[in-house]
């Protein structure tokens, strides 16, 4: 079964029933009741995927709450073992189950309410009409002619809030390699040499776009698969591969706040490993609006409580950066998941600029090795207007670090 939705201008995804991103063909099985469990915590607008039977994967179903007798929107994860995603958008209490019953075939489709559009340069995601982010895959040049090594692909620019304000940054003249939302190491070794893709002016390295491996929109998540490459500029071959990566990004179905993952994996591009020098900041990094200078009352604040003033390498859970705009204040709020590396990740914030990265490699050097396991790292943005909602970043980190158990109860 082929689940990527293969490219052009605009991208045009399949149209299934009940908003389906993959679609087999083996005969379906009867209807089963599927049993969501709050656990601990209280549940508000979670996202939950669940395994379904293997003559289900894949199909045209339809999933209705049992209490309600309300269709629920679903959509396919590809996969090699499909899972079924929705979102619980009431709330369900700590301790609470609730019940759906899931069945094959469906009604009229659901409409595609996250989109993912090619204009032929740019990934442009929205949500209801909303837009919310934009993935640059052709090489956005550098604004300063004297200075063209500063040419970046590969990152996401802007970023909006549900209010259309643009809260990220790029090439702004401080700091022009530092480019919306972007991954890259710093202080790094390849092959006996710095290696240094964070910062292009002293060429040592860069990171680009390679191509889109999948793209498609539903009535659940929006996503994309791109592949990057850090690459090594001071060698005596010239240009080598350092590490291939992988962006898989998944925007969903909110619209009061916009909600996205973006889970990254780095291998080694050939038979030499990268060494990640220990050092101060680099890795998953993001540039806030060019309005959020510290004067302008932009901070940053941490699952701790931390701010700029005393949050500058501490390991919080999640971090919120955020400033005024136009008629208010807005941010972005990025969570760190469990299972990434040294979890939780020491933080850099920056003390007078509107940045703020995860760095792993404050705690000590390490490596990404050929023929080892694929370093991997997971973060959910959560992106608002206002101020930071502490009681909302934090259950928001809940569901992501632990979502609600989801089991097949009755087929």
């Amino acid at each position: 079964m082929r689940c990527s939705v293969r490219l052009s201008r605009t991208v045009a995804v399949v149209a299934v029933l009940a908003g389906l991103a993959c679609v087999g063909s083996a005969e379906a099985s009867g209807p089963v009741t599927l049993e969501v469990a709050a656990g601990d915590c209280d549940r508000e607008g979670v996202v939950v995927a669940a395994e379904v039977p293997e003559a289900m994967r894949g199909e045209r179903v339809a999933l209705t709450q049992v209490d309600t007798g309300e269709a629920v929107p679903v959509q396919w994860e590809c996969g090699d073992k499909p899972r079924l995603v929705w979102i619980v958008r009431e709330k369900l209490a700590a301790g609470e189950v609730r019940r759906y019953r899931l069945s094959a075939g469906g009604g009229e489709a659901a409409g595609e309410a996250v989109k993912v559009e090619d204009d032929g340069k740019h990934l442009n995601v929205s949500v209801g009409g909303k837009p919310v982010l934009v993935y640059n895959h052709a090489v956005v040049p550098s604004p300063d002619p004297k200075q063209p090594y500063y040419a970046r692909s590969g990152h996401i620019h802007p970023v909006y809030s549900p209010s259309g304000q643009v809260v990220t940054d790029d090439f702004n003249p401080d700091h022009m390699h530092q480019h919306g939302i972007m991954f890259a190491w710093t202080k790094s070794t390849f092959e006996g040499r710095p290696a240094n893709c964070w910062d292009q002016k002293g060429g040592q390295g860069t990171v680009e776009h390679v191509k889109l491996e999948a793209v498609g929109g539903g009535p659940v998540f929006g996503y994309f698969t791109a592949k990057l490459r850090h690459v090594s500029l001071n060698g005596p071959e010239g240009r080598k591969p350092i590490l291939d990566e992988t962006w898989d990004v998944r925007v969903y179905n909110f619209g009061d706040y916009f909600l996205f993952d973006l889970t990254s994996s780095q291998t080694c591009a050939g038979a030499s490993p990268l060494v990640v020098e220990e050092y101060h900041y680099g890795g998953m990094a993001i540039r806030g609006s060019a309005a959020w200078p510290a004067t302008s009352g932009a901070d940053f604040l941490t699952s701790e409580g931390k701010t700029r003033a005393d949050g500058n390498h501490t390991r919080p859970r999640w971090c919120d950066i955020y400033g005024p705009v136009d008629g208010g204040e807005g941010g972005v709020c990025i969570l760190g998941h469990p299972t990434n590396f040294r979890f939780p990740q020491h933080v850099r914030l920056h003390p007078s600029m509107p940045y703020f990265c995860y760095s792993p490699a404050v705690l000590g050097a390490f490596s990404i090795e050929p023929g080892k396991p694929p370093y991997v790292s997971q973060y959910r943005f959560y992106v608002h207007d206002g101020r930071p909602n502490a009681k909302a970043a934090e259950r928001l980190w809940q569901d992501y670090a632990e979502p609600p158990e989801v089991r097949i109860v009755s087929q």
